[in-house]
């Protein structure tokens, strides 16, 4: 088996990531994503629905979108395994990854993010790596 042609996802600015619910719905999700220890990664809540379900299932589909989640025709789709990133310097590589990548709007939602707990959110930060395996027919 060879390994797929990944190209796609290196240079997209935003990727659909899909999880699975319980029952096998999937769930799709546009997120910035960014290379990481030999795949991608996304930062998001740490109670965010793609964390709840990535602990029930670490399945995912990956394909190239825009920042809408709006899915290309042809745009090639693959499949892997995601996890929840838990260790704090494994996030905030993450973290200063997606702030180079997206450096203005990175910097605009940290400080947004600050704001909030500035005024009492309790959203706390986390991060999603994934890898793929294949190429979805």
């Amino acid at each position: 088996m060879t390994a797929p042609d990944t190209a796609p996802l290196d240079a997209a600015t935003y990727v659909s990531l899909t999880t699975f619910r319980r029952d096998g719905t999937p769930v799709a999700s546009p997120v910035w994503t960014v290379q990481h220890d030999g795949g991608w990664a996304c930062t998001t809540g740490s109670d965010s629905g793609k964390v709840k379900r990535l602990r029930h299932t670490d399945r995912i589909e990956v394909t190239p979108c825009d920042a809408r989640g709006r899915v290309a025709d042809g745009a090639p789709r693959f499949t892997g395994t995601g996890r929840i990133v838990s260790e704090d310097a494994e996030y905030r590589a993450i973290h200063g990854a997606v702030l180079r990548k997206y450096w203005v709007l990175g910097r605009l939602l940290a400080v947004w993010g600050a704001i909030g707990k500035r005024f009492g959110s309790s959203a706390g930060e986390g991060a999603v790596a994934w890898k793929v395996d294949g190429q979805a027919e």
